[in-house]
């Protein structure tokens, strides 16, 4: 049995890709949410990660931490959550590595929060390269391999879906502009039924954290 420890969902952008993995491919498992209050080392969550970060999955007591590993050893048991095609699956694999360790700039300025809905400004130089580069993946993606078979990035679903899903919330809480077929991808991840049920869990959480919070001010205000 899986026992999957993650953040709070307003905030928690990273645990939101192996739980909704494990959602939209009806794997079973126990969710355990934990406080990702403070931004520096957590000594707290240690015995529930050997990296001290959430997320982390726990198959019968075995650890396996960082979303993109918790992604493929669940793809071993699963292996359509890449593309059959090994081109296709090649590329899926290198954008959700690309996701996984970049975007810093973008990570940075707009911090995950689902309680917000801003105004929008026009992006600093290096969040606006982050910007483009994802319109780039996700525009090639679905005209290259998605092939008109589904709306997510490869056709059907993948873990590239997940790995992207929350860059999805952050452009639209951040209300950033985005050509018809980036835009169109955005709408569609954010309509996903497991994505729905993780907004609403995280509206409903009462923990707060300021410096998450003011980005709104940053941003304009809300809308």
């Amino acid at each position: 049995m899986f026992d999957l420890y993650i953040g709070n969902k307003n905030y928690s952008s990273w645990s939101l890709r192996p739980w909704l993995l494990m959602k939209h491919f009806g794997i079973p498992f126990t969710e355990r949410m934990v406080s990702v209050a403070g931004r520096e080392y957590n000594a707290a969550l240690k015995p529930l990660a050997g990296n001290a970060r959430v997320p982390c999955l726990h198959d019968d007591g075995f650890q396996v931490w960082e979303s993109i590993a918790i992604a493929e050893y669940l793809a071993e048991r699963h292996p359509q959550m890449w593309p059959a095609d090994s081109k296709a699956r090649a590329r899926a694999r290198s954008v959700s590595a690309e996701m996984h360790a970049g975007f810093g700039a973008l990570r940075t300025a707009m911090p995950m929060n689902l309680k917000l809905k801003l105004k929008g400004k026009p992006a600093a130089p290096a969040v606006q390269r982050d910007i483009d580069r994802i319109v780039e993946i996700w525009e090639e993606a679905r005209t290259q391999f998605a092939s008109g078979d589904g709306p997510w990035l490869f056709g059907d679903f993948s873990v590239a879906d997940a790995m992207f899903a929350p860059i999805a919330w952050r452009l639209h809480v951040y209300n950033v502009p985005l050509p018809p077929v980036a835009a169109a991808y955005r709408d569609a991840m954010l309509a996903h039924p497991a994505m729905q049920e993780w907004y609403a869990a995280g509206i409903r959480e009462t923990e707060a954290h300021a410096h998450y919070d003011r980005l709104a001010e940053d941003y304009g205000g809300a809308r």
